[in-house]
């Protein structure tokens, strides 16, 4: 598999992963969405401008969006819950709900 093709279903997974559909991700980066879908798809590659607004709204490093191994899937899904937890940060009861759990799995 090329780069483009890896990149593109990196991104996918990240974007996946930040909760925001291709249509969100694209209005913020300020591309149509079928250049976001040709870009997940490994159809096209984007402009360095595009890349730059692509890892800060996903908020990874480089080589974070650039590294393509299993093993980072575990880092993802801890970022996942970290983000997730930030949702619910100001609701008490789902905090409370929350605590439980880790509670009877630690």
């Amino acid at each position: 598999m090329n780069i483009q093709k890896q990149l593109g279903q990196r991104i996918r997974e990240l974007r996946k992963l930040r909760g925001l559909s291709q249509e969100e991700l694209a209005e913020k980066i300020d591309i149509a969405i079928n250049t976001m879908s040709n870009i997940e798809r490994g159809n096209a590659f984007m402009t360095a401008p595009t890349l730059e607004k692509i890892i800060e709204i996903l908020k990874v490093t480089p080589s974070e969006l650039f590294t393509f191994e299993k093993e980072e899937k575990k880092i993802d899904l801890y970022k996942y819950i970290l983000i997730k937890i930030d949702i619910i940060k100001n609701d008490m009861e789902k905090l409370k709900i929350l605590k439980k759990f880790i509670d009877a799995i630690t």
